[in-house]
């Protein structure tokens, strides 16, 4: 997180910019879209009302920036998971669970927005969030199709579902503040992800990694 400066304090702007960011998350985290205030994110941010304006011209682009920029590391971290050098099938299914897994343990809950917005019947929203479901999902998919040769419908299938068990279940797991670290929880569903793909025979043919 970026430290918050005195007042009245000049930044660069992109310096200035980051920090409000930072501002908002807490305060949207912590009360809500509807309930977090642009009065409250400003004073978070240790600045005037019109400095926070002269950023983002209202609370949803300030929420839509947060957002983007969240999408965007959930986006990095599966497509990095995926192209893991010397990596195969099975380290790509482990390293994209784990991908989840990191992502909604970072620092400031930045997953909720993601995972648990309450802004979904916005469109500009919505559509945030049904183009990061889309991209992991496809990611997973081009990679399954390109290793077994299944088809595009069955792949983006499996891409999906394999998106959806990783996102969910790590929400889960943060959720219960037990004593599984997150390395054994990823491990442990990683594991069923990949006896599950193993068990279907289209991506357990020959050619495939599965066992």
């Amino acid at each position: 997180m970026t430290s918050l400066p005195t007042r009245g304090q000049r930044m660069p702007r992109t310096e200035r910019r980051a920090q409000l960011l930072d501002a908002a998350q807490s305060v949207f985290v912590a009360r809500g879209y509807h309930a977090a205030a642009m009065d409250e994110i400003a004073d978070r941010a240790g600045v005037s009302k019109p400095v926070l304006y002269q950023h983002f011209p209202g609370k949803l682009e300030l929420y839509l920036a947060l957002l983007d920029q969240h999408c965007d590391t959930l986006e990095r971290l599966v497509r990095e998971a995926l192209a893991k050098p010397a990596a195969d099938n099975h380290d790509r299914v482990m390293a994209t669970i784990a991908a989840y897994y990191e992502f909604v343990s970072r620092e400031g809950a930045a997953f909720r927005m993601v995972f648990e917005s309450d802004l979904t019947g916005v469109p500009q929203v919505r559509t945030r969030l049904d183009n990061v479901e889309l991209a992991c999902a496809e990611m997973i998919a081009d990679v399954i199709s390109a290793d077994t040769g299944i088809d595009d419908e069955r792949a983006m299938l499996l891409g999906t579902a394999l998106a959806g068990m990783a996102q969910i279940t790590a929400r889960h797991w943060l959720g219960q503040n037990g004593t599984l670290s997150r390395n054994d929880a990823a491990t442990l569903i990683g594991a069923l992800a990949w006896r599950g793909l193993g068990s279907i025979p289209m991506v357990a043919g020959e050619g495939s990694d599965a066992s």
